[in-house]
């Protein structure tokens, strides 16, 4: 845990501990219930609710396509009588695991907290997942049951011992609408110790691992916000274009219902679209990946703007991906009544642990805001290990409650991200400088962001290596306005073989989910290597630029 010493050994404006070499969070410290208080997220989240209740006015959640809402007194009513009847009817029961596979929907954020309320695990994925990524990650979070659509449910396995409910259907509709006479039965202690989700990540390398988060992780997270929070801030409507599957949009469904506000949310994005939610449900807070932003200036001239009210919109927060300085800056000159806040964070430690609070952080060029409360960050130079001071650029090791417990099944994968004193190694290269602002420079992992999501290079390589039209592979980063970066394969074609480039695109995309696609294809005599075999991508991403 995070402490927040306030001896002169700590610098009252970087946070920066001359003795031990690391930089504190200067924010308030967060207070949550003690640690041997059964408790769950959801009954965190709701005794909050209970604290500080909402008007019954207030809508909860708010699809924004549709313009269906839900306002927080039924909110409540439905995850209480979801949760009763997924214990009464299934039989769900604490420390199993259920898998979910959807689209964001009114349903979602009352799923997982029924689910959570009863102890069970929950391990939501992206339904565009391709069916070997799908059993790969059921084979790590070994689920009783799954949670799909209509349009998702065919790539789950039959071997489930509780099956597959449709939330689309009827008989889902039913489970949270009506009370079943049993309901006296769910007084389930839940520790907060006991795991709550298992999000998928890549890690720094190599094939999806689940990252697993007790409730402790998110009820700290929670209070953490809670801290910093201005009880007088009037209420927010908030769009959240990101899926609810991801870390980012996991996390926002939370957030935003604590405080009151209201959560409204888009299925698959779409600029106009968004614009006409902003206009018609006068959205205060926007949450998004990179290319959203990236939309926003490609199409948002005066022209664009015409007949669009955006007055309402105080805050675009960005998450996911680093966003170039270039494109916060138009942002700014486009929209220079909105806060464009861009945190810091990955998948393995709850979502962000660094962000900006307030119009003044936000105003700070191309910072990614403060350390979150309760955080410790040492910047470490990678070669050598030695922590550095302020304004020295290293890599980024992030310790707190907020960090994962570790991989699930993977004790290497762990050992390698987290060591033994709880430090977190991000692969990133930032430095914070003498006023506490964390900079992202660059990455030393070779993991690929296309449009927030996390495309593993040696997946990609695996599956390239399998073809026997390929002697080698390796693929790289390559810049891309709209997306960040996408996916480039440098190929060593078998002697005589004739495979052309739209042929290894085809043969990646029939095997993985469309965001890990290979966008570009070179020919190349061989890959260039080091002498213990591993590839010098640096020289390959240099040939990639000097072809632009």
């Amino acid at each position: 845990m995070a402490t927040q010493e306030k001896g002169s050994s700590i610098d009252p404006k970087s946070g920066f501990c001359s003795k031990t070499k690391t930089f504190h969070s200067l924010r308030p410290r967060s207070q949550p219930p003690p640690q041997t208080t059964p408790l769950s997220l959801t009954h965190y989240l709701l005794s909050r609710l209970h604290h500080s209740p909402p008007l019954p006015s207030t809508p909860a959640l708010l699809d924004a396509a549709t313009g269906h809402h839900i306002f927080y007194p039924e909110f409540i009513f439905r995850v209480r009588t979801l949760a009763a009847s997924l214990q009464s009817q299934l039989g769900l029961s604490h420390g199993q695991c259920a898998f979910v596979l959807s689209p964001n929907s009114l349903h979602l954020p009352i799923l997982h907290l029924s689910l959570l309320s009863l102890g069970v695990i929950v391990s939501p994925s992206n339904p565009a997942s391709s069916n070997p990524e799908i059993s790969h990650q059921i084979s790590i979070c070994r689920p009783t049951v799954a949670f799909a659509t209509t349009a998702t449910a065919h790539k789950i396995p039959n071997s489930l011992r509780l099956g597959t409910i449709l939330l689309d259907s009827a008989e889902f509709e039913s489970m949270m609408m009506t009370c079943p006479s049993s309901a006296e039965s769910l007084r389930i202690e839940v520790s907060q110790s006991d795991t709550a989700t298992i999000l998928y990540s890549s890690g720094t390398t190599g094939r999806v691992k689940g990252v697993e988060f007790t409730h402790r992780h998110w009820i700290w997270m929670m209070a953490g916000i809670h801290a910093v929070r201005n009880a007088s801030a009037p209420h927010a409507v908030c769009l959240c274009t990101v899926p609810f599957f991801h870390s980012y949009g996991f996390a926002y469904c939370f957030i935003v219902l604590l405080t009151g506000d209201t959560l409204a949310f888009m299925g698959r994005f779409d600029l106009k679209a968004m614009m006409r939610s902003i206009e018609r449900f006068r959205i205060t807070d926007v949450a998004c990946a990179p290319p959203v932003v990236v939309a926003l200036l490609k199409h948002g001239d005066i022209n664009m703007m015409d007949g669009y009210d955006l007055s309402s919109l105080q805050v675009i927060g960005c998450g996911g991906a680093p966003l170039a300085k270039s494109v916060i800056e138009k942002l700014r000159k486009w929209l220079p009544h909105v806060q464009v806040q861009q945190g810091y964070g990955m998948t393995e430690m709850t979502g962000r642990v660094c962000g900006p609070v307030g119009p003044e952080e936000t105003r700070v060029e191309g910072a990614n805001g403060r350390l979150t409360s309760d955080i410790e960050v040492k910047i470490v130079e990678p070669e050598t290990g030695t922590a550095l001071p302020p304004l020295m650029h290293g890599e980024v090791w992030v310790r707190g409650p907020y960090v994962m417990k570790g991989y699930v099944g993977d004790e290497d994968a762990t050992a390698t991200t987290l060591d033994s004193e709880g430090w977190l190694k991000t692969g990133d290269i930032c430095y914070i400088d003498n006023e506490g602002f964390l900079y992202f420079v660059d990455r030393i992992k070779e993991l690929i962001k296309y449009k927030g999501y996390q495309v593993a290079p040696a997946e990609l390589e695996d599956l390239l290596h399998s073809h026997p039209d390929i002697v080698d592979a390796a693929v790289i980063p390559y810049p891309d306005e709209e997306a960040g970066q996408v996916p480039m394969a440098f190929v060593v074609r078998n002697h005589g073989s004739a495979i052309d480039e739209s042929q290894i695109k085809d043969f990646i995309a029939k095997q993985v989910a469309p965001y890990k696609k290979i966008r570009r294809v070179a020919f190349i005599n061989a890959i260039p290597k080091n002498v213990q075999g591993k590839v010098l991508r640096k020289e390959l991403i240099k040939l990639a630029l000097s072809k632009l």
